[in-house]
């Protein structure tokens, strides 16, 4: 940072007075002083003042030996001593640097004219700042910055009233001070840096206490816990540093506006209020009393738009002063960039990194002619790079990365001469990058080109004998295309570090001049890269990380490799792990997954004391899962998922108690759940499905496992109920219990899992992580096996399905609103399907089928507009199916199917409507009339016949007299009907001949 240079050149400043009033002091040295002295004078040095020395010497730790020069008579000339040139007192000790421990003893203070200490970058392991240095009479510099001291500051320091100089800055221990007041006994200061220190105990007066430094040039309180920053008041208009040129509250938490008085301070050069949580509207003073402004740095704060109201208050009176203006960090800055830019005639830097501004370059800028350093990453400028870049003949950083930009790069970037640093990352480029784009940047050291992996039609494009002009430190293209061949031209930088070239379409073995360089960072992953690597993975110097995952190398794996981070996963690797890869002791990171690797894991993988992470997954190792890696305690990601893994679960994987992620899944594995895991307490992410695991659930993974995320036990042969502890695990977002064989209900505390009620952010950085591992799960959404990876940290799952659990849903599942996947399926689950379902707006997938559920569909369902897919067939489900929002799509009668009270589309089964409802039970009731009638009359008719008939045939068979009247009154009857009938009959007859005769 350039602010750094401005304050560099005011501490030469000052620094030099400062030496020439050390040197006026040491010439008027009273000269009967000087006559005593010479009686006690050794060669060279006081001898008293050499004793000193060396009981001071005696008393301190000194690994490096820095001090081995403190022999022989004048100790004038010993390592980081002064002596003046007229009495030959000690008036200067400087051990800077010198790394020097232990403890300060007293005798430093028969260094009676000693008006220079610096005991700054040291180790004094938070030994407290001794009392007697505060009883140095002449010290007029005192420098114990990062010196890892610690305690409370004396405040015996304000007895050095001769003093210009304080810097007690810094270390790793905490230094602390109970108050201010000793400062206002030396008015004379110069430069004042307190920072790191706690000044949380004075933070309501610190402001008066600096008011009594009218003489002060530099003021540093940089991290120090303050939180009170009073405003501009006529009553208090605190303006009395008149001669303040650097101003550093940074790094404070002051969580208020620009107060007024800073403006008042018309001297001042530099000012420093990043990190401090400074917002909201711009004071109402005359930004013209900062005319001699030269670094203002406000980034990393919350402002927004007001932020450009002070720029363009600011190009107005420091016009021609400001040259470093930092408003980086404040994410709500937003709005296009001011024209007014253009007023900063002599502006060097220009960091508008990580806000809010959009539209595009403006024209105003190429107006900044003395521009060094351009920085607007991680905005929302859009449209092409103006051709006008060209013209900054002075700039050496230019970071454009991570913006909406497009188009084709002007070829006028090559005109950037001083240019040291390019960052075109993450924007939707267009056409070719070729050599005349590099053909000046001969000072080039940092090029970075990663684009979105979803957009790779740019080019880099340059001949395969094309001379870089540049000697490149660190190059970086990602994502787009370069050559099939691997780039010849990467062989001529001679100090390059970093190479990266990520899916890059290259279809080459890899050149075995490679290995022969000085490199640090090599990543050729997701390229298609073919061959064999030497049998020895060396480089001329350790490399920190290797990255050559998902191309097509083959063979066996190297035996040995100096190199921290091995990345070989998804390529074609075969045969065993070499049994020499323990010798590889600055392994950290080893990630062998998705090879053909066969064998057993090497016991010498134990002597790896450094591993951090080891990925084996997704090959044919078999064997048990070694017993010896207690001594890994540095192991925190352990992922042997996907081989013909066999036996238990050793007991040292949960001694290594800082373990986050284990995953053992997909091997053959057995036993009962260990229960050495529940010692696991940082265990985020635990994968243990489809092997054949069995008894229990344990109690202890709700108990002892807070920090659990992750939980996938299905395809085991578990049994037993689902324990209500695991309601415990507040972070909980996946829990697949899928395909066991529990019982029981499923707990009716669920919806105490917070982490399925509220949104989780994902992260939309393109660049990914240097860490080489990325967290992936298989889980079964909308009915098949899906593999998440960069989502699954939002990924919300629940997955019961295929077991024996009975019982009712619980209601309170309901309150489980950020809920995206239930699948209850297959299993033995009645009553109805919870009524406030429709609660659940984050569900995207709910799968019901193979209970006995009963009763409608909730009629709040429909209300779910993020549902895609559903299963509720084979139930007890009756009345309508919905056909709103999302039911609506649902067109697929199996979604349906074996509910045979269910009606109504996709089904055959029609539902009637109200008014075929209301017309069909009037129908019932005259049908239910009739019905009654006609019961009556055919009990009447059976009733009547045999009663009827013995009432006449049984009097007939009793009573003789009554038989024979009753058949004499039957022939009585017949003749008369006979003769009635032969009457009619021949009366008929001739009237039918007489209607014949006369037709």
């Amino acid at each position: 940072m350039a602010s750094k240079k401005t304050t560099l050149l005011l501490h030469k400043v000052f620094l030099a007075s400062l030496f020439f009033e050390l040197l006026i002091v040491e010439a008027t040295t009273n000269v009967n002083s000087i006559d005593a002295d010479l009686n006690i004078k050794g060669w060279g040095c006081i001898e008293g003042e050499k004793k000193a020395l060396l009981e001071f010497k005696h008393g301190l730790i000194d690994p490096s030996g820095r001090l081995s020069s403190w022999v022989g008579a004048d100790c004038c000339k010993w390592r980081g001593v002064d002596c003046s040139n007229q009495t030959e007192n000690v008036v200067k000790l400087d051990l800077r640097y010198f790394g020097l421990g232990g403890e300060i003893s007293d005798s430093l203070l028969h260094l009676k004219h000693l008006n220079y200490l610096d005991l700054s970058f040291n180790y004094f392991q938070g030994i407290p700042i001794p009392n007697f240095l505060g009883s140095f009479e002449r010290l007029r510099y005192l420098n114990l910055s990062n010196a890892e001291f610690g305690g409370m500051i004396p405040p015996h320091l304000g007895n050095l009233s001769h003093l210009r100089y304080l810097d007690l800055n810094g270390g790793g221990y905490q230094m602390r001070v109970s108050n201010l007041n000793w400062l206002s006994s030396l008015p004379v200061w110069k430069y004042l840096d307190l920072g790191t220190l706690d000044l949380s105990k004075v933070t309501s007066n610190w402001t008066q206490a600096v008011n009594m430094l009218p003489s002060l040039l530099e003021l540093h309180l940089s991290e120090c816990e303050l939180n009170d920053f009073p405003h501009y008041s006529d009553h208090n208009p605190f303006v009395n540093l008149t001669s303040l040129l650097v101003l550093d509250l940074s790094y404070n938490d002051f969580n208020t506006t620009l107060p007024g008085w800073l403006f008042n301070i018309t001297t001042l050069r530099d000012l420093y209020l990043n990190d401090a949580t400074i917002g909201g509207s711009i004071p109402h003073v005359n930004l013209q009393s900062l005319p001699n402004l030269v670094t203002l740095d406000l980034s990393s704060n919350d402002i927004g738009s007001e932020g450009i109201e002070l720029v363009n208050g600011l190009s107005i009176c420091c016009n021609n002063s400001l040259e470093e203006l930092y408003l980086g960090y404040n994410y709500w800055l937003s709005g296009q960039l001011p024209d007014s830019l253009e007023n900063f005639n002599n502006l060097r830097y220009l960091d508008l990194s990580y806000s809010s501004f959009n539209g595009p370059l403006p024209n105003s800028i190429q107006h900044l002619t003395k521009l060094e350093c351009l920085n607007m990453s991680e905005n929302s400028i859009s449209g092409p790079i103006p051709t006008w870049i060209g013209n900054f003949s002075r700039m050496n950083r230019l970071d454009l990365s991570f913006n909406l930009m497009n188009g084709t790069i002007p070829e006028s970037m090559g005109q950037l001469r001083e240019l040291t640093e390019l960052s075109l990352d993450g924007n939707s480029w267009e056409g070719v990058l070729s050599e005349i784009h590099f053909i000046n940047l001969t000072k080039l050291e940092y090029f970075s080109l990663h684009l979105s992996p979803q957009k790779r039609s740019f080019r880099f494009h340059v001949t395969p004998e094309w001379i870089p002009p540049f000697s490149l430190k660190y190059i970086d293209i990602s994502n787009c295309h370069v050559s099939p061949k691997f780039p010849g031209w990467l062989r001529t930088p001679k100090r390059l570090e970093k190479i990266v070239l990520k899916n890059v379409g290259i279809s080459d073995t890899i050149p075995k001049w490679l290995w022969t360089l000085y490199i640090k960072w090599l990543d050729l992953s997701r390229n298609q890269l073919y061959g064999k690597l030497p049998n020895s993975l060396s480089f001329s110097q350790a490399a920190l990380f290797v990255d050559l995952s998902f191309n097509r190398l083959g063979g066996q794996l190297p035996c040995s490799f100096n190199v921290t981070w091995l990345v070989l996963g998804n390529n074609l690797f075969s045969g065993p792990i070499p049994l020499s890869i323990g010798d590889s002791s600055r392994l950290q990171v080893l990630d062998l997954s998705g090879n053909l690797l066969n064998g057993s894991i090497p016991l010498s993988l134990s002597k790896l004391k450094g591993l951090k992470l080891i990925d084996l997954s997704n090959n044919h190792l078999c064997g048990k899962i070694p017993k010896n890696w207690n001594d890994l305690h540095q192991l925190d990601t352990i992922d042997l998922s996907k081989n013909k893994l066999s036996g238990a679960i050793p007991s040292w994987v949960c001694s290594i108690s800082n373990v986050d992620l284990l995953k053992l899944n997909d091997n053959n594995l057995t036993g009962e759940l260990s229960s050495s895991l529940q010692n696991c307490t940082w265990l985020y992410s635990l994968d243990l499905g489809n092997n054949r695991f069995s008894g229990e659930i344990p109690k202890w993974i709700g108990e002892r496992m807070s920090s659990l995320g992750q939980l996938r036990l299905r395809g085991n042969m578990l049994t037993g109920d689902i324990p209500k502890q695991l309601c415990w695990l507040s972070q909980l977002h996946i829990l697949d219990l899928a395909l066991n064989n529990l019982s029981g209900s499923i707990p009716q505390c669920l919806s105490n899992l917070t982490a399925l009620t509220y949104v989780i952010l994902l992260g939309t950085q393109l660049n990914e992580s240097f860490i080489s591992y990325s967290d992936h799960m298989e889980l079964v959404v909308k009915g098949q096996d899906t593999k998440f990876e960069s989502i699954l940290p939002i990924v919300n799952l629940i997955d019961l399905s295929s077991n024996n659990l009975w019982g009712e849903i619980p209601k309170g599942i309901t309150d489980l609103s950020t809920l995206g996947t239930l699948n209850l399926s297959r299993n033995q689950l009645t009553g109805n399907i919870p009524q406030k379902i429709g609660a659940m707006q984050g569900l995207e997938t709910l799968d019901l089928s193979c209970n006995r559920l009963l009763g409608p569909i909730p009629p709040s369902m429909p209300s779910i507009t993020s549902l895609n897919h559903l299963n509720l067939s084979h139930n007890l489900l009756s009345g309508p199916i919905p056909t709103t929002n999302q039911f609506s799509t649902f067109n697929d009668p199996s979604i349906y199917e074996a509910n045979l009270g269910l009606c109504g589309l996709p089904l055959s089964t029609n539902c009637s409507t109200p008014n075929d409802q209301n017309h069909k039970n009037d129908q019932d009731k005259e049908e239910d009339e009739d019905g009654r009638y006609m019961t009556w009359f055919f009990i009447s008719m059976g009733l009547g016949f045999p009663v009827g008939f013995w009432v006449v045939c049984g009097s007939l068979a009793l009573n003789k007299s009554w038989r024979h009247a009753y058949f004499q009154f039957v022939d009585e009857t017949r003749d008369k009907i006979y003769v009635f009938t032969v009457v009619n009959m021949a009366h008929l007859k001739r009237k039918i001949e007489r209607i014949r005769v006369h037709g």
